[in-house]
This record gives structure tokens, sequence and C-alpha cells, in this order.
């Protein structure tokens, strides 16, 4: 299996901390997220990730290099990276072609999330907390069973069993891949390139069976504003660290 990490965005929200540099780049503890993002994945045997650049991604190449450890390293540039996310996993598409690890590159988390999400039944899967503080900025999935029905920030079903806030990761399989391309495809025209490629997400929990895996009660953060880098810093790397060994 490979990763696909999306690096591309300008991340305005936490300028002007962002307005030089990328916000995975940025340092918590001693390394940058996109640094302990690498060296999670190599932990659990990743021998190939892809990172969509676009935002200083000069800077982004320099840091993460062309391999790191025994995994190679490539890079698929998103020239649009100023417009929806939906542009940079696009940008990627023929690396859906096999299973692969989709990625937002600003989190920070331990790598059981990572095992979990790796050794899954269900070909494709996303990693979900359900113990989440609903401020409107979370993406939320909801469940019945096994399975994700529905995604995104606005969009609430009928009727689900849990919620839960999704942690930025989906493990896409096989067969799901060719057709998340041509979700991609349709929500580019429909939005005109404006959208997030979590709108797919949803489109494709609809056609097709996708699992979910509970991280509830481990520590970690999405970054996107000034406070959550602090609280990533202050808060969440201590633990996070505690259970990575060191």
């Amino acid at each position: 299996m490979k990763a696909i990490i999306l690096a591309a965005g300008v991340a305005r929200r936490l300028a002007p901390l962002t307005d030089r540099t990328h916000k995975c780049l940025l340092p918590v503890g001693d390394r940058p997220l996109l640094t302990r993002m690498l060296d999670a994945l190599g932990s659990i045997g990743v021998r190939e990730s892809v990172l969509v650049v676009g935002h200083c991604a000069d800077q982004v190449r320099a840091v993460a290099g062309d391999t790191h450890g025994p995994m190679r390293v490539l890079y698929v540039d998103n020239p649009e990276y100023t417009r929806g996310s939906v542009l940079s996993l696009y940008a990627a598409r023929a690396h859906l072609a096999e299973p692969a690890l989709i990625m937002d590159a600003d989190v920070l988390f331990p790598r059981e999330f990572l095992r979990r999400l790796a050794r899954a039944a269900a070909p494709s899967a996303f990693l979900i907390d359900r113990g989440f503080e609903d401020t409107g900025e979370e993406v939320k999935f909801y469940t019945r069973r096994d399975r994700v029905i529905a995604l995104g920030k606005k969009v609430v079903p009928e009727s689900w069993e849990q919620v839960g806030e999704g942690v930025g990761f989906f493990k896409c399989g096989a067969e799901a891949g060719p057709e998340l391309v041509r979700l991609l495809e349709q929500v580019i025209r429909d939005g005109d390139g404006l959208n997030e490629y979590e709108d797919a997400l949803h489109l494709l929990v609809a056609r097709r069976h996708v699992g979910w895996v509970d991280v509830t009660g481990l520590p970690w953060t999405e970054v996107d504003f000034a406070e959550d880098l602090r609280r990533a810093r202050d808060e969440v790397l201590p633990p996070v660290a505690r259970l990575d060994g060191g």
C-alpha cells in the first residue's frame, strides 16, 4: 500500500505563520508535522508516499526529500492549489489505481492510528473519533452498523447510529479507487474546482460499502488555527510521544 499526502493548500487561517512556509512544515517538538507523518508511515511498512504539493512546494520537497528511510517519496504538483482540495486529490488520480492511504498533511497523531487503519477488515475505511466537540469546523461522519453512510460539515442524514469527527485519513481499496476518481471529476464539474475532496467521499459512501475504525480516546489534533498549533505542541504531543515509545 502507498500513501497519498495532500500538502498543497495555503492555510490562510494560520497566517502569518504560513505566509512563507507550508503548515505541514511547522515544527511540533523537534520535527515538522510532515516529518512525523512520514516517520509513522515508514513504521507500518509503507514503501512509497506521494506528496501533492503547491504552496511552498520547494520547501516541502527539501524537507521530505526523495527517500525517507527505505520509503520512496514522489511528488505531484497541483498548480491550482489556491482552489478546492478536490483538485489536489484529483491531481494524484493515477495513484488511486491501487490501494492507498489518503491523508491530510496537517494532523498530529499516534502511530496506532495507521496500525488500526491498515489492519481494518474493510478494504476501504475511515478513522473516526466519536469524542469530538462540535464547533461547526469538523467534518462529521455518520455511521450505521459497520459502514459510513454520510459525511460532511453540513450533511445530516435522516437517521444514523454513531457520529464522529473524521481524522482526515482514508484507506481507499483497489475497487473504490477508480470510482472515487470518477466522483472527483463530477465534483470538479459541479463546483468548478472550488469544492473539497470530502464532497466526493460523501458520494462514494452512498455507492460503496466503506467501513470505519474507532480511535475515540486517542490523542490527536488537526492544525487549522494558531490555537491548534499551541495545543498540538503543549497538550497533544506528550501523550502521542508516550504512545509511540519516545
